[in-house]
This record gives C-alpha cells, structure tokens and sequence, in this order.
C-alpha cells in the first residue's frame, strides 16, 4: 500500500452504535462479527461472547490466545454472575527450585511463569450453563478464520511486528513453537496482509467436540505435558485435568446513583472499587475541574497500595476485600489526600496485553467478558502442532517471603484483567472494560467518572484523553490530554510525561442499555468495532 495505516494526521468522531436486537463491541471486527453471527443463529449474549472470545484468541494473538486465562460478569434472566476462569501454579513448581536455579524472580519468559490456562474451560462453563447454542456453533466462526486466513487489521500489524522483535529472540528449544506459528516465513505478518493457523483450527475443534475435555484431559493435555516434559517445564497433565473455573459473587461499590460492579480477588477489579469508595466519600476542593482530576489521581495511587499488599489468590488472603469498601474506610483514606500529589509506593506497574468484549441480546441478557495472555503473546511457548500459546500469568508471583503474592504451588496469582459491569437501582445499564494491565482500574476509573462525573456520553467518555499513573508521583498523560490541566496538575506536584503512544492507555468497549435501545461504544486506541443486529 502507498500509505501509512498507523497515521491520521485529522481528528475524526466515532458515534454511538445503536440497536435493539442485540449488540458485540470488541477490539477486532471479525471477531464481533462473530458474536453476531451466534445472536443471528438464535443465540443469547453468552453464546455471543463464547463465539466472539475463541475468535479473538486466533484475530489478536498479540493479546491473548488458547493458552489464556478468561473472567466474565453476566448479566442473565435478572441476575448477575461472576466467573473466574484463572489457573494456579502447578504443582511441581517451587521458590526453592527456581532459587536453586538461580532465580531472584520469576522470569517473564520461558516455563517458570506458565499457569494453568482458564479460558477453555471458561468457554465451557458459560456455554454449558447459559448459552443456547452448541460450543462447536459457537467456535466455529474462529476455526473458520484459523483455516481460511484472514487480513490483519493496522494495530494488530502494530503490536505484532512489535513482539517479533522480542519473542524471535527467545533462545531455546521451547520457544522454536512460536515462530513456527506466528513468523512461519521468518517475519512478522504485515498490515493487510492475510495469515492462518491449521494449528489453532484444530485444536479449537478438538476443544468444541469435546466440551474441552481434550485440552485438560485428552490429547491437547498429553501433548502440553509432553512438551513440558521434554523442555524442562512444569506443567503436567494432573495440574490440567484438576482445573475447573470458579462462579464468584461480583463485588460493588455504590456510587453516586449507580452501583459499580468487579470480580474479587484474584482480579484488582478491587482497586478500582477501592478508588471510587475513596472518591465518594470526599468533596472535590477549590479549582474544581483540575482537583477533581488530582483527587481521582491520588484515591488510585491509594487503591494500588492496597491492591498490591493484599491482593492475591482468596485461599491467601490476609483481608476481607469487603473491609476495604466500607464508607468509614473510604474517609479514613480520603483523608490521606492533600492538594500536592503524595507518594504511596505499591511498587512500579507496568503495561501488557489483554483484549476485551462486551454483548449484549434482544432479551435483556449482557456479558463483560475479558481474556489475556498477560505479556503479549504470553509465555514464549507454544506447544507444537497446537498453536497453543502458553500465558505467563505466572510472573506476577514474588519469590519474596512474606509477600502475599509469593509463588506456591497449586495458587493463582495476582490478576490484571478485570470485566465490569453497571447497574442503576438494581437494573442493568451494561457492560464495560478497558483492557491493559494495571491501566486497567486506571481505565475503569476514568471511564465511570467521565460519564457519571462529568456527563460524557459512552463513546466520548472512551475517547477522552487519559492519565496513567507510573509510580510515586509520575504520570504519564496523552498528547490530546489539555495543556492547562498538565499545569496544572504539574503545579500540585505531580511529575508528568505527554506521550503519543496510545496504546498504554488502554482499550476499551462499553455496551449502555437505556429501555430497550443498546448504546454501543469502542476505542478510537485499537481496531476496536461495535456489530449490531
């Protein structure tokens, strides 16, 4: 092509999407197209996420993959449900050993990070008890992409020609999967250009001709111990086939007239109730429009420090995350909030790589759905034969003693990704989220407050120019973020980068329902795409 798809030298306006019928709003057009494929066929939202989810491990591998971790809130038949479909450390795994290899810390790469993978469970567990399609209905739009091939779109072509410059050089005999699979000509796919994976097409029929079975007790396990056995990892097929997701009861936090809803630990879903229970206990001080912006700065900076002494795995969690939300606990840490930007060090966060969706049917059912690889393409390995991308959840265990989030077999790790969901009195309003590690509450946060706070619609709301909390007292803010409010947020002390790469921001979709009308809502930061019937 004789242009540059990455550049767009005007601003241009997304609208809301609106419908009645039924609605997927994702980070990948293909993939919504796939939702609605399942909605089109006599399916409910769930059915639409299952489809549009398992399409999305084959049309942004950058993000996540077969290999993925997966939670999900779901609004059905009036009630709301959460599930969380996160994997534990095998068994086999332990400090000592990784010590006696010399490890300080869990490494970002290789076997010592690999967790066991929830989604196609996940999959499973909401299409068994909620959906009204078969799996194998719901999967086969992604199988149709993995054998056919499909064009990749210009943020996706961004980010994998990214991670090729890191995965290619990953050196030993479990990582020669990956570039087999995602360089297979030994480069990247381009922008526009079409790639496919016979690997991913048949290992995803496997999973929906057996209710993944055979990825945790068939063949796809014997062949990932297997690899895990001959590579020096840790994985085994015991570790697989004792893994079931668990249905959690979602979290709230009331704020203003809406309640705000997230999954509890393991997922930091709590850092974000933790900042809106601060914020509504406080009033915005004197220069209203830049101190409601340090107030929301500050109350995250707060909820990060909970989140990350306490959060982890429930079985080992010293706290109820309940204490936490509390009115008295929110003024009590309010108070912690002067007009300069303080320093509350949970430690330096950093950026990685999740995709997001949200549907939503003609019948009143919606879902807030989310997966992830955690580091891009995830651990480096790749089963061969299999396209299964293996996460590398695993890295956010410590070695440390005494820290929550120490590495034990057979335990799940502190967990980025987090699916929200709205209510107003008790009735749904829909689904949200914003992908992008610990952006993630940052996005949630920002997102709430825009439409709550300052009267955005859902679509400008995601449009609106974001901060991103680093660590003490730097942020980094967007190049489109106002120049009056960088000084004057610089002027209360804090310590603030403008950027123009985008994608650090986050990514995200929002699905409102007002009466019988779905208001749909994606990010102007990714490929993102809004597909109503």
């Amino acid at each position: 092509m004789d242009f540059d798809p990455l550049s767009y030298e005007y601003p241009s306006r997304r609208n809301l999407i609106c419908s009645s019928r039924g609605m997927v709003a994702t980070s990948q057009p293909l993939a919504a197209q796939a939702g609605l494929r399942s909605l089109r066929k006599g399916g409910n939202a769930v059915d639409a996420a299952v489809a549009t989810a398992a399409g999305l491990t084959v049309l942004e591998p950058t993000s996540n993959g077969i290999g993925s971790d997966a939670f999900a809130q779901v609004w059905i038949d009036g009630e709301l449900y959460g599930l969380n479909g996160s994997g534990p450390a095998p068994e086999s795994i332990s400090v000592e050993d990784l010590k006696t290899d010399g490890l300080e810390k869990v490494p970002r790469f290789g076997w010592e990070p690999v967790t066991v993978p929830g989604a196609p469970a996940a999959w499973h567990a909401l299409n068994s008890r909620f959906g009204k399609l078969s799996l194998e209905e719901n999967l086969q739009p992604a199988i149709e992409c993995a054998e056919k091939g499909y064009p990749i779109q210009p943020t996706l072509g961004k980010y994998w020609s990214r991670a090729y410059e890191v995965f290619s050089e990953l050196d030993g005999e479990e990582f020669e999967g990956w570039a087999e699979t995602f360089a297979p000509e030994g480069n990247p796919p381009g922008i526009g250009d079409i790639w496919s994976s016979s690997n991913h097409a048949e290992t995803l029929k496997s999973i929906a001709t057996t209710g993944a079975k055979a990825f945790y007790e068939g063949r796809l396990a014997e062949r990932i111990e297997g690899f895990s056995r001959d590579t020096g990892g840790y994985i085994r097929k015991e570790d697989l086939a004792s893994f079931s997701p668990d249905w959690v009861n979602p979290m709230k936090v009331d704020y203003r007239d809406y309640e705000v809803w997230e999954l509890p630990p393991n997922g930091q879903g709590l850092v974000a109730l933790i900042a809106l229970n601060i914020l509504r206990e406080i009033d915005c001080r004197k220069d209203k429009e830049a101190g409601a912006y340090h107030e929301e700065i500050e109350a995250l900076k707060l909820a990060f420090v909970d989140g990350k002494e306490y959060i982890t795995d429930p079985d080992y969690m010293g706290e109820d995350p309940a204490n936490f939300l509390t009115p008295q606990y929110g003024r009590t840490r309010g108070k912690q909030i002067s007009s300069r930007a303080g320093r509350f060090d949970p430690g330096s966060l950093g950026e990685e790589g999740t995709v997001y969706l949200a549907t939503a049917d003609g019948e009143g059912n919606m879902v807030s759905f989310i997966q992830s690889n955690y580091a891009g393409f995830g651990s480096g390995i790749v089963v061969p034969g299999t396209g299964i991308a293996l996460q590398n959840r695993g890295n956010l265990f410590t070695l440390d003693e005494g820290d929550p989030n120490r590495l034990r077999s057979g335990k799940r790790p502190y967990h980025t990704i987090i699916p929200g969901f709205l209510t107003r009195d008790g009735a749904p309003v829909g689904p949200f989220g914003v992908m992008g590690g610990y952006m993630q509450p940052q996005g949630h946060l920002q997102v709430l407050r825009g439409i709550i706070d300052r009267g955005l619609n859902p679509q400008s709301a995601l449009d609106a120019p974001r901060w991103r909390w680093i660590e003490g007292k730097k942020l980094e803010v967007e190049s489109s973020f106002p120049d009056y409010l960088i000084g004057k947020l610089s002027r209360r002390g804090h310590d603030i980068t403008v950027t123009a790469e985008s994608g650090k921001f986050g990514r995200g979709q929002f699905i409102w329902k007002d009466g019988e009308t779905l208001l749909g809502a994606t990010e102007p930061r990714t490929d993102g795409y809004v597909a109503a019937c």
